[in-house]
């Protein structure tokens, strides 16, 4: 088990968790060399400088030795103890005769863009780059997270103006915590939040935690197309290519992938924090999924990934799970990871308070896509197909070993006997046996079409299915 595996498996099962940590990448610092059109840092011999229009909030590390500095009408400077400006010596060899060097455009960066978050179970898991992996909903700020913007830094992050509110359980801002509404609007009306916050719309802080053991809905469903425009416009706008010919989109994604996905239906005794502390201990530890991303969240349906089938209005937990395979081996080790995940349903899922679940996968390249909605294992059909056409061959054997027929050279099938022996041997007691597989109880016919039930009040699970080469109500 991986550090990131072992930090997760100790917060879920100490109860430590009781929201996710989401820190905004982006700064605005001067010694970032990616803030300058450039791309390098001002030496003492160049000119640094900040477009006179450009509003801006700059935080400086060190002290700064350069010839000459242009300054916005309106920004900041905060510096760090020690940090200032200095006028340059004379001459340095090191910088040459230098140059004009521009400060970048800062507003380009967007609060919806899932790419410029980072999530983890604490601040020392983000410190350390445990990061969790999420879909591009859960990426940006949900309503019960945790928000940071590193003490040292500075920023610049532009809030789409949306029909919905975006609310926060808290923001820290400089190493300043704010959970309380009033605090941090008197804090985005100071010179400084307008700057960081240039608006339209700003964060709304509510400290309210999720009370719910079965989880709680992100909210960001609200804000989903605000979240996929500011992705592809990210991605130059359009999503990147996939392996497989029909990938999947789980429920808050923007784009296809390859790999799995579990729907799960749950009573009020599933635990999401100590199912998701299941799956890594009893999976993601292994050495064999090393390579495989797996995100949990409890999320609205409206038309699910599923097939692009309704689901309904109750919330589900969804499981995705992808892999960085390519080709034809894309999405194989999230597929076999799914299956596993399935059969444990199978055996445990009762306990966890799990009472139904469904997985859809899409692997492989696109001459060779799989892509199915199976129940427990995505291998049951295939199965019974088998036994299928094993019964019929056996079947065919007796009644050609009774002289029922036989196979003639021209390759079909002639009764022997002619239609008053078949009336006569009709009338005789039946000397034959039932077959299963064409004479259906009640108990089979009753049970349901192609998916994974988890009884409920029986002391066991059991998966229930029936033969899709018979079921004329199963689509293809």
């Amino acid at each position: 088990m991986n550090t990131i595996q072992m930090l997760l498996l100790v917060l879920f099962l100490s109860g430590w968790v009781d929201a996710i940590f989401k820190r905004w990448i982006p700064n605005t610092n001067f010694e970032n060399a990616s803030n300058w059109v450039e791309q390098r840092l001002p030496c003492s011999q160049d000119k640094a400088v900040f477009a006179s229009k450009k509003k801006v909030s700059v935080f400086v590390q060190s002290a700064q030795s350069l010839k000459s500095l242009y300054l916005p009408l309106d920004g900041e400077f905060i510096l760090s103890p020690g940090a200032g400006f200095l006028a340059a010596p004379a001459e340095d060899p090191t910088c040459g005769e230098g140059s004009l060097v521009n400060f970048g455009d800062v507003d380009r960066y967007q609060w919806f863009d899932p790419t410029l978050w980072q999530s983890a179970i604490s601040i020392d898991a983000l410190e350390n780059g445990n990061l969790l992996f999420n879909v591009d909903s859960e990426r940006v700020p949900c309503q019960h997270d945790d928000v940071i913007f590193s003490s040292d830094t500075s920023f610049r992050v532009q809030v789409q103006e949306t029909a919905s509110e975006i609310q926060l359980k808290s923001i820290s801002v400089l190493g300043r915590k704010f959970s309380s509404g009033a605090e941090f609007g008197e804090y985005l009306a100071s010179h400084t939040g307008r700057l960081q916050f240039p608006g339209p719309a700003q964060p709304q802080v509510t400290n309210t935690k999720c009370m719910d053991k079965t989880g709680c809905l992100c909210g960001n469903d609200r804000v989903q197309q605000e979240i996929c425009s500011a992705l592809l416009q990210h991605l130059g706008n359009k999503c990147p290519e996939v392996s497989c010919a029909n990938p999947l989109k789980p429920i808050g994604h923007c784009c296809g992938i390859c790999g799995a996905i579990i729907s799960l239906e749950y009573t009020s005794e599933f635990d999401l924090e100590t199912y998701h502390s299941r799956l890594i201990h009893s999976f993601l530890s292994l050495a064999k999924y090393s390579e495989v991303k797996l995100a949990i969240s409890k999320v609205q349906p409206l038309a699910s990934a599923m097939g692009g089938k309704s689901l309904g209005s109750e919330p589900r937990i969804q499981v995705v799970c992808i892999d960085e395979k390519m080709g034809s081996n894309a999405g194989m080790d999230a597929l076999q990871l799914g299956n596993d995940i399935m059969e444990d349903i199978q055996t445990h899922g009762q306990s966890f308070g799990i009472t139904k679940a469904e997985i859809d996968f899409s692997i492989g390249a696109s001459t060779s896509t799989q892509n199915g909605s199976l129940s427990a294992l995505g291998i049951t059909g295939i199965i019974l197909g088998i036994v299928l056409l094993v019964s019929l061959l056996g079947l065919a054997y007796y009644l050609h070993r009774m002289d029922a027929f036989r196979l003639t050279d021209t390759r079909f099938f002639w009764f022997r006997r002619n239609i008053s022996r078949l009336e006569e041997d009709a009338s005789v007691e039946d000397v034959g046996f039932s077959n299963p597989v064409f004479e259906p109880t009640a108990e089979n016919e009753a049970k349901p079409g192609l998916q994974t039930k988890l009884k409920e009040g029986s002391s066991q699970s059991a998966f229930q299915f029936s033969n899709p080469l018979y079921d004329g109500n199963i689509e293809v």
